[in-house]
């Protein structure tokens, strides 16, 4: 199942849905509408969210243990720095393997005081690289601290995150490498919003990999996609979201259509986030889709 993953991302077209787990005992209920709408035939893979911004959600190792059994499709799980210390990653990832939760999505986390539980505190032994070192020792037989397990774990594929935009676009080579070095063998960007963007993120990963290519490592590029439908949406991506960049044109877009009525700002934000999805997928046919939750809108981008 991983390995055909893993040979799509490398050789071939690439494409996972996000899934965020809900504040609810229950994570049928979004299997359930995926299934309904068919979006398992539409995709390689799913992933699942941890916490973010640090707001309490069902588990995502669960919830992929869940998505992978009723479709048999490869689940990529989110585990974040913020909540666990290297027992409890190391703990969690011992329990994940045996029942073939091998896709490891290595973030730092959102900071604790976004939580939403009182007096929160983020744990932070260290950034998304310790977990990604810890899941190298385990493909190396071995904990964290070099004691070889008395059964090997399974091999399991790390993926890492990337912001899509920076003033200065050496920096997020620097971080390219660094997540590279460490062992990711998937780099998910932040949404991208122009099909310019994205071209200059792959030349900044193939200029990563080349500086890592003495330590036979290197990694792919997953472009993420998030569709834009609301005015409101793109002005807080654009002001509130270090990392992200909204062109103007895509806001001048939606402001325009938002003036004419909810009806023509959905169908414009729809059709420039189509376009976008369209074009990415022919240049560089890595994507990872994240719609909130809004399936119809994921499947309408898809088919």
């Amino acid at each position: 199942m991983f390995d055909t993953l893993i040979d799509k991302l490398q050789n071939s077209t690439y494409i996972t849905l996000e899934t965020t787990p809900g504040h609810s005992p229950q994570f049928v209920p979004i299997i359930d509408k995926i299934q309904e709408l068919g979006l398992e035939k539409l995709v390689d893979g799913f992933s699942t969210t941890d916490n973010p911004l640090a707001k309490l959600k069902y588990n995502a190792l669960f919830a992929a243990k869940m998505l992978q059994e009723r479709f048999n499709k490869p689940v990529i799980a989110t585990m974040s720095m913020r909540d666990r210390n290297k027992i409890a990653l190391q703990s969690d990832l011992l329990g994940a393997n045996e029942v073939d939760i091998r896709a490891i999505l290595a973030l730092t986390g959102d900071p604790a005081t976004l939580s939403d539980q009182p007096h929160a505190k983020g744990v932070f032994e260290g950034d998304s690289s310790l977990l990604l070192d810890i899941i190298s020792a385990f493909n190396s037989g071995m904990n964290y601290a070099g004691k070889p397990f008395a059964f090997a774990p399974e091999h399991i594929y790390p993926f890492a995150v990337i912001n899509s935009y920076a003033k200065n676009p050496k920096t997020l080579q620097k971080k390219m490498q660094k997540k590279i070095k460490h062992g990711a063998i998937g780099i998910i960007t932040q949404p991208v919003y122009d099909l310019e963007g994205a071209k200059q993120l792959i030349e900044l990963k193939e200029l990563a990999n080349k500086e890592v290519s003495n330590e036979n490592k290197s990694a792919e590029l997953i472009l993420g996609v998030f569709p834009i439908t609301k005015l409101r949406t793109a002005q807080f991506l654009s002001a509130h979201v270090p990392g992200i960049n909204v062109p103007n044109y895509w806001i001048e877009a939606l402001r325009n259509a938002h003036d004419k009525g909810a009806e023509e700002e959905y169908k414009v934000g729809f059709e420039l986030s189509k376009n976008l999805f369209d074009s990415l997928k022919s240049y560089h046919p890595k994507i990872h889709l994240m719609t909130a939750n809004q399936f119809q809108i994921a499947k309408d981008i898809l088919l």
